[in-house]
């Protein structure tokens, strides 16, 4: 591998990940946060604002374009094949540890996936990866200004995920317990990045508790869904997938590397960070992704002290090929549904079967009166009415389009999609149940046809109204 191997690989995953970005269709998470970008806001009950400003700059430039509303997360999955590169020449890495950390990352299945949908999981990715960054540039120096950018970095990360506060606060603590690193806790320029990041992240928080703290909610949720000793045990396990099983095993012999080598006391944080998050997210009922961007220092670190290298670059495209189309559409679609790989990705599942519904629901609604309107239980099947087109206004309760509502007291009639009728919408009749050809969270679901709240819209609208992720 040359010394231009870092940007080929950069440029070639984007290159794949924008030539795939328009097979199958869009994630319901995506049509998530197109809806929440067209209400521009300081933040929303289950995130800050900046995945769905990103979402809202595509849809104003090609409404509708897949491969436009994917470009930002190609775009970033490039650019952390680069900082895997530029983490192992930091730690004074030869081009060979360069070259083969870049390939790592450009041939990680989670790092695949996460470029190939707009998520906030993919832009967390980078930006902690970002931010531990700036913060090893910060801890090779004396204090000076370069904390100015390390604030900075966390306020960025900051507007698209609050997780970044859990990441700078366990890499502080990392601080703290190396000696020679202490001297920058009392630096002022520590203290002004520090600032920084929190006027970045004080618009967010203000909204927050203005509106009860929802996220704390949604966070209960989660926990609930994921803690307790099976999420535990999840998540631990999990870990060996993350980037991919090479880069997991070659992160652990960087991890011990970073305790031995005084030279790499600047980067000790983060084999802090590493451990201290893990055990705070399975005590949390935190998702195993959470820890993904570590992983990337941690593989570099890896790689540079690697000393049997003999095998690793086959292994590497080996692992990566076996779980591909899991990650990636490069199946036929109806091969895919009925394939074992959605039994390795779940998520996959979620990009199909979409115009189908749409089609279902549009059939199914056909004779409507003037001012009916579309209630969705979930917002995928909003977002996909609206980005597919239905002929109907489309309300939903769901997490942050509950703000979006009620519909009008013109409303005369009420259809409403999901697993089952509300209680405050009595008299409902069923009309179609959902197929989108595959056995996803859409399938089974049905529409209903209502002629109206059991009361005034003001007074049902929050028993239709709920948190869940």
């Amino acid at each position: 591998m040359t010394k231009r191997a870092p940007w080929v690989l950069a440029a070639a995953v984007t290159v794949v990940l924008l030539a795939l970005a328009s097979r199958y269709g869009p994630h319901r998470d995506e049509l998530y946060f197109v809806l929440l970008g067209r209400h521009p806001q300081w933040g929303y009950p289950d995130q800050p604002p900046l995945t769905p400003l990103v979402a809202r700059l595509a849809d104003l430039v090609a409404p509708g374009s897949l491969t436009v509303l994917r470009l930002v997360p190609a775009l970033l999955i490039g650019g952390l094949v680069l900082l895997g590169a530029d983490f192992a020449k930091l730690l004074g890495g030869d081009r060979w540890a360069q070259n083969f950390t870049a390939l790592m990352i450009a041939a990680g299945g989670l790092v695949l996936f996460a470029g190939h949908i707009l998520s906030t999981a993919t832009l967390d990715l980078f930006l902690q990866a970002v931010v531990i960054r700036a913060f090893f540039g910060a801890l090779r120096v004396d204090p000076g200004p370069r904390w100015l950018g390390v604030g900075l970095a966390v306020g960025i990360g900051l507007q698209n995920k609050s997780l970044v506060a859990f990441l700078a606060g366990a890499l502080v603590v990392g601080i703290a317990v190396t000696p020679s690193l202490r001297r920058h806790l009392v630096s002022p320029w520590a203290w002004g990045g520090a600032v920084i990041a929190a006027v970045f992240w004080a618009p967010d928080l203000i909204w927050q508790a203005r509106h009860g703290w929802p996220q704390f909610t949604l966070a209960g949720e989660i926990r609930d869904e994921y803690g307790g000793p099976g999420g535990i045990a999840q998540l631990l396990l999990l870990q060996f997938t993350l980037i991919s099983f090479v880069a997991v095993l070659v992160a652990w012999g960087g991890w011990k590397a970073l305790w031995r080598r005084p030279d790499w006391a600047f980067a000790r944080p983060v084999a802090v960070a590493y451990p201290l998050l893990l055990v705070f997210y399975a005590l949390t009922g935190g998702k195993f992704y959470y820890l993904a961007g570590l992983i990337v220092p941690l593989a570099a670190a890896g790689a540079v002290v690697l000393k049997d290298r003999k095998g690793a670059v086959p292994l590497v495209f080996v692992v990566a090929l076996i779980p591909l189309p899991a990650l990636l559409p490069i199946l036929p679609q109806h091969l895919y549904v009925h394939s074992f790989y959605p039994a390795l990705n779940e998520d996959g599942l979620e990009t199909v079967g979409w115009p189908k519904v749409v089609g279902q629901i549009r059939d199914a609604t056909a004779e409507h009166s003037p001012n009916a309107v579309i209630i969705t239980e979930n917002y995928g099947e909003a977002g996909a009415l609206d980005w597919y087109g239905v002929g109907l206004p489309v309300y939903s309760g769901h997490n942050g389009l509950a703000a979006f509502g009620p519909p009008p007291d013109s409303t005369d009639q009420v259809w409403f999609v999901g697993d089952g009728v509300p209680a405050a919408l009595p008299g409902c009749r069923q009309v179609a149940t959902l197929d989108t050809g595959a056995d996803n969270e859409e399938t089974g679901n049905h529409v209903w046809r209502c002629p109206g709240p059991a009361g005034s819209w003001a007074q049902v609208w929050p028993r239709l109204s709920h948190l869940d992720a």
